[in-house]
C-alpha cells in the first residue's frame, strides 16, 4: 500500500482553510494509505498536552478516528510542537518517532527527518533548540500557567518571524555538508525532510552513489502529500 508523508502543517485556530483540508485528508486520501508520516511542525504551536482548545479537541478526535480505523500514523516533533507528550500520544493513537528515523521502503531504507537541524549555519536557532530540548527546561516551562506559557509561544513565534525576515537566505536552508554527513551515517540513499518551506527533489552524490533529499511542502493556501506507491516510486499530490 502507499506511504505517505506530510510535514509542516502548522495547524492553528486562525488558519481554518488548512484545519479543514487537513480533516478532509483525514477523511479521504490518508484512508487509502499503509501509513502515514508527520514530519513535525504539524502544528503552529504548541505548549503543553494541557492546551485542550475546542480547536485542539477536533483535531484529536481527528487523529484517534483515523487511527481506530486501522491506519498507523507517526509523527515527529517540530520545532514549533517539540512539546507534543505522552497525553496528546494516548489520546490519539500516534506514534512518536525520532528526530532521525530510517524506514525502510520496498525501493531501499529512506531516512525521515523534520529538518531544522539540518540548517547549521543558523546557530542562534541551534542553541534555542538544545535549551528547548533539555528534559528540564522543558520541566521548568511546563510548570508555568497555560495562560503565561501561550503568551511565552506568542511572543517567541513573533521574535521567530523577525529572526527569519532579517535573516540571510543561507540561514535559512540545510547545509550541504550536514545532510552528507547525516545520509552517511545512516547509510542511506533517499532523505525526506520538511522545515525549510522550500519544496524540491534534490539530487546529488555521495561518494560514489547516487542520492536524492525530498524536500516536502508546508502548507499555505493548499495542503500537499508526498506517496510513496508499493511500486517505490514517489509523486507530489496538492490538496484543496
Amino acid at each position: 500500500m502507499n506511504t505517505v508523508f506530510i510535514s509542516d502543517l502548522h495547524l492553528a485556530e486562525n488558519q481554518p482553510v488548512i484545519a479543514d483540508i487537513f480533516l478532509r485528508f483525514l477523511q479521504r486520501e490518508a484512508r487509502s494509505a499503509g501509513s502515514l508520516y508527520i514530519l513535525g511542525d504539524f502544528f503552529e504551536a504548541w505548549v503543553g498536552d494541557d492546551d485542550l482548545t475546542a480547536f485542539h479537541l477536533v483535531i484529536i478526535a481527528a487523529l484517534r478516528a483515523a487511527t481506530e480505523s486501522g491506519l498507523p500514523i507517526y509523527l515527529m516533533h517540530g520545532n514549533r510542537d517539540f512539546l507534543l507528550g505522552r497525553r496528546f500520544l494516548n489520546a490519539t493513537g500516534c506514534r512518536l518517532l525520532p528526530d532521525e528515523y530510517v524506514l525502510n521502503l520496498v525501493n531501499g531504507p529512506v531516512l525521515l527527518m523534520h529538518g531544522d537541524t539540518l540548517c547549521t549555519a543558523d546557530t542562534a536557532y541551534l542553541k534555542f533548540r538544545k535549551k528547548s530540548r533539555n528534559w528540564f527546561m522543558q520541566k521548568l516551562f511546563l510548570c508555568k500557567s497555560l495562560a503565561k506559557r501561550q503568551a511565552i509561544a506568542a511572543r517567541m513565534r513573533e521574535q521567530s518571524k523577525l529572526h527569519t525576515s532579517n535573516a540571510p537566505e543561507y540561514l535559512m536552508d540545510v547545509t550541504q555538508a550536514e545532510v552528507e554527513r547525516v545520509m552517511a551515517k545512516h547509510q542511506v540513499k533517499k532523505l525526506i525532510h520538511g522545515h525549510t518551506h522550500r519544496p524540491a527533489v534534490h539530487e546529488f552524490s555521495l561518494g560514489d552513489m547516487a542520492v536524492t533529499r525530498t524536500v516536502l511542502p508546508a502548507w499555505h493556501e493548499k495542503g500537499n502529500m508526498l506517496v510513496v506507491g508499493a511500486d517505490g516510486l514517489q509523486e507530489s499530490v496538492d490538496l484543496y
